[in-house]
């Protein structure tokens, strides 16, 4: 019987051991350990390498810093992350998590018969991974009127952003975007060439479908990890590359800053 290791991410201690009591009902999930906080629950995962992270994004204490977010940090260290299951006492943020690729969303106090569901999921999920293994992918043919291309649908390929207005499809490489900036219901994309484009949908829901290395520091602001040159922590400002423009970052988003200076210190790093 195939095993499961899990995580537990909540700010909550009772929280915590009521979803370990309710998962202790099946044998096929082992608890490896706890966190109360963001940069500890990361430390873990990336020391127990678990296969399930069961994880709160509403906590009651804000200094606890958990949110989506840590799912986008996780793909800095992980080519597949683990399975995470969101456990929330709150339906509001369901559409925001599936934008994530959440495997599952438990309302809290998690129960037993939503926990199975969720097992049952994870071993058909295990099967069916078997399966494809045993089978050779086949690729696809996309045909038109001139000619037959065949692409093998497992190269991993650059993510392409289709901005869409009135049967105009506009492509931008995400690689080239520098910024993004709220503006009211619509949000302005600057490239690294100088160019903006404005898009037709707000800046949140930019930040809930794209992950790493697009980072958001501030009410108006999402921002591409590789494009800033400087960041001013006394004067809370980045700034970006080949460009006089300066990006302040608030103190809601600070945590963020924060972890894009422990992400450059963590590269090929040299400090004067």
């Amino acid at each position: 019987m195939k095993k499961y290791s899990y995580i537990i991410i909540d700010d909550d201690a009772e929280s915590i051991l009521k979803t370990k009591t309710a998962a202790s009902g099946f044998s096929e999930l082992s608890f490896a350990a706890s966190a109360s906080n963001f940069q500890d629950g990361l430390n873990l995962v990336l020391e127990h390498k678990p296969a399930l992270i069961f994880l709160e994004i509403e906590p009651r204490d804000l200094s606890s810093h958990l949110s989506l977010t840590f799912i986008s940090e996780l793909h800095r260290y992980f080519q597949d992350i683990p399975k995470i299951i969101i456990t929330t006492d709150k339906k509001d943020s369901a559409f925001d998590a599936i934008q994530y690729g959440v495997f599952d969303y438990l309302l809290k106090p998690v129960a037993h018969i939503d926990l199975l569901k969720t097992v049952l999921k994870l071993k058909k999920a295990n099967l069916e991974s078997k399966s494809s293994d045993l089978t050779e992918e086949q690729p696809s043919i996309v045909i038109d009127n001139a000619n037959s291309v065949t692409i093998p649908q497992n190269i991993q390929k650059p993510l392409t952003i289709c901005i869409k207005s009135y049967g105009d499809y506009r492509y931008l490489n995400a690689e080239d975007i520098c910024y993004f900036q709220a503006d009211n219901n619509s949000t302005d994309i600057y490239l690294n060439t100088g160019e903006m484009i404005t898009a037709f949908k707000t800046l949140k829901h930019f930040e809930s479908v794209l992950t790493y290395p697009f980072i958001r520091i501030h009410n108006s602001y999402v921002i591409n990890r590789n494009y800033i040159s400087r960041i001013h922590s006394g004067n809370s400002i980045c700034y970006i590359k080949n460009s006089t423009k300066k990006i302040p970052f608030s103190k809601t988003y600070r945590a963020n800053v924060e972890q894009i200076i422990a992400d450059f210190a963590a590269g090929n790093y040299l400090e004067v």
